[in-house]
């Protein structure tokens, strides 16, 4: 059975899975669409959560940034772990004990304002919105390449699953179906980085095979040889750091703080039974997690070191087929500069920006004919970054029963991710805009056919920017990390451990975060690109990184605008102390 026929059939019995799932487990009432009626497991929480977080960014493009960024892509692994544990020990419990259904809910209720609430649902809509365009990109990157579809149409192919179970199960259904998406993609995962780790050094666990020697009897380490092929190449050595200590300081920070206030997973929590139960399933994530996320660098540094010793001085008339096809969609392109026939990697950018090729002409080695090259350099290849993940079991030429199954990963992660942001997006439109805000005489029957038109909306917006990228996969998702730094993270926390901050002072923190963080990214990534160097950064700190600035404006702000407003009334402060101190223990106003 060959590679394109395995993929037809591992990802049609995954999609009919998470199809069937929905069906079984659709959503009858606001409560089953909103928390999945807030009786789920710890352990299948903890799952349904994995897969959540775990994003097209993580499945997709973080090996990936660690392959072609080496040291400075640990960034990325130190700032989403650590932003977990973050949210599980400070925000989780917290919340389940509120016992609301959305993030914005409890922003509107602890800070006793309407308005509260609708800033909270713009900055959720923003944060989201730019979350899922890059789960998008990853959809139609998976589709394109190993289903032979145009990225157009994996992209509505995309949309359609999620619509359907979405739409139809709410937060049950995807709770059920982030499940087995979690299995789908983490088997997706290890089990190549398994493969890679015998044939490259021998021992059958990726983590320890990062440390040990390749079996070609040199005697160096993985990271060692692959240090001494980029240096030979040009490059610079690949456990060596580039970046300035406080950009990687702010993107780390930026990136823990902003997970812990996004609201696709912290409405996760809202759906088991009880707050010890949240503690729990925060666990169970974590270890969940942690299989991927400590395995990700040894795949990053394999995917490197197999590109090079595959691709570079080898005539592209020998290049193997993966090559070409990713080649034929654009996401890898070949110049013969030298015009020897041979492909030569090394340090600078080969095209002004990815290649562009003449639709009809070829070269005189066969390739497609580029008409953006930059010719003063001497790279030869573009490989957009995306795909190392996915190009891995081919460039190491593993069964095609294992190209099958990362395609079938790669879509898991990144629909199951989609799915969680769609629904808090539908939610916080038809149950804060709507039920708590606007229209607050609606029916439950009404409310969740808001919800469901809310969710069919979002995800037609969803599929225009996956139709139309602004970025690669882990460069947008880090941008939603950062916004939600910014916006969201700042006004839990206060919420939770302050009694003191005011509705003014939380809106005012908000927007606040919110403008300067959004602005500053626009300006560089698509205003003025030319000036996104570190040169020009405010405190040399990327857009990648500027969530942490954004998010202590918003505690400035907030601060400030609590000062200068009335006190927090009194039942606001009863509730701070009853979603923070435990049940049958006395506060302190209960003292006579």
């Amino acid at each position: 059975m060959d590679v394109q026929l395995l993929t037809y059939l591992f990802v049609g019995s995954s999609f009919a899975l998470y199809i069937g799932i929905a069906i079984w487990s659709r959503a009858s009432s606001t409560d089953d669409f909103y928390v999945a009626g807030g009786g789920v497991h710890p352990v299948a929480n903890g799952m349904a959560t994995a897969a959540d977080w775990m994003s097209a960014a993580s499945f997709i493009s973080m090996a990936g940034i660690i392959a072609f960024m080496g040291y400075d892509g640990t960034v990325y692994l130190m700032g989403w772990t650590g932003g977990y544990v973050l949210l599980a020990l400070l925000l989780a419990p917290y919340l389940r004990k509120f016992g609301e259904y959305t993030v914005p809910d409890f922003i509107g209720t602890r800070y006793y304002s309407n308005a509260a609430r609708a800033v909270a649902v713009i900055c959720l809509i923003v944060v989201s919105f730019t979350y899922v365009a890059g789960q998008m990109r990853g959809v139609g990157i998976v589709f394109s390449q190993f289903l032979n579809v145009p990225i157009f149409w994996g992209v509505i192919i995309g949309m359609a699953v999620v619509f359907f179970y979405a739409v139809l199960g709410g937060m049950k259904g995807i709770t059920y179906t982030q499940v087995a998406q979690y299995c789908v993609l983490i088997f997706a995962y290890l089990v190549p980085a398994i493969f890679i780790s015998l044939l490259i050094t021998g021992v059958p666990i990726p983590q320890l095979g990062l440390g040990a020697d390749v079996v070609d009897g040199s005697g160096l380490s993985v990271l060692e040889k692959l240090d001494r092929a980029m240096v030979d190449l040009g490059f610079g050595p690949y456990t060596d750091g580039t970046k300035e200590t406080i950009d990687v300081f702010a993107i780390t920070m930026a990136l823990m703080i902003g997970t812990a206030g996004l609201p696709h997973v912290l409405v996760r929590f809202f759906t088991v039974p009880k707050v010890s139960d949240a503690r729990i399933s925060a666990g169970y994530a974590l270890l969940f997690i942690a299989l991927l996320y400590t395995t990700a660098p040894a795949v990053g540094a394999f995917a490197r070191l197999n590109f090079i010793e595959t691709v570079h001085d080898t005539p592209y008339a020998e290049v193997d087929d993966w090559f070409r096809n990713w080649e034929d969609i654009g996401l890898i392109g070949w110049v013969d500069k030298n015009h020897d026939g041979a492909i030569q990697y090394a340090p600078g950018a080969a095209f002004e920006g990815p290649p562009v090729f003449d639709e009809v002409a070829r070269t005189e080695a066969g390739a497609r004919k580029v008409i953006n090259p930059i010719l003063h350099s001497d790279n030869e290849v573009y490989v957009d970054r995306d795909i190392m993940v996915l190009a891995n079991p081919e460039i190491a030429a593993l069964p095609g029963w294992v190209i099958a199954l990362v395609a079938a990963g790669g879509l898991a992660a990144a629909l199951s991710t989609a799915a969680g942001l769609l629904l808090v997006i539908s939610t916080s439109v038809s149950h804060d805009l709507l039920k708590k805000t606007l229209a607050r005489g609606i029916s439950d029957r009404q409310e969740l056919m808001y919800a469901r038109i809310a969710a069919a909306t979002a995800i037609g917006i969803a599929g225009y920017l996956g139709i139309n990228p602004v970025g690669f996969v882990a460069q947008v998702v880090a941008f939603a990390f950062g916004l939600a730094a910014a916006s969201l993270f700042p006004a839990i926390l206060l919420g939770i451990f302050s009694k003191s901050t005011t509705r003014e002072g939380a809106i005012a923190g908000m927007l606040a975060g919110l403008v300067f963080t959004f602005s500053y990214i626009v300006y560089f990534k698509f205003v003025a690109p030319e000036n996104n160097v570190s040169e020009f950064w405010l405190f040399g700190i990327s857009p990648e990184g500027i969530g942490m600035i954004g998010a202590i404006i918003n505690f400035a702000a907030a601060a400030i605008f609590s000062a200068l407003s009335k006190p927090v009334p009194e039942h606001v402060r009863r509730l701070v102390d009853q979603i923070r101190i435990p049940a049958g223990v006395e506060r302190p106003h209960d003292h006579p």
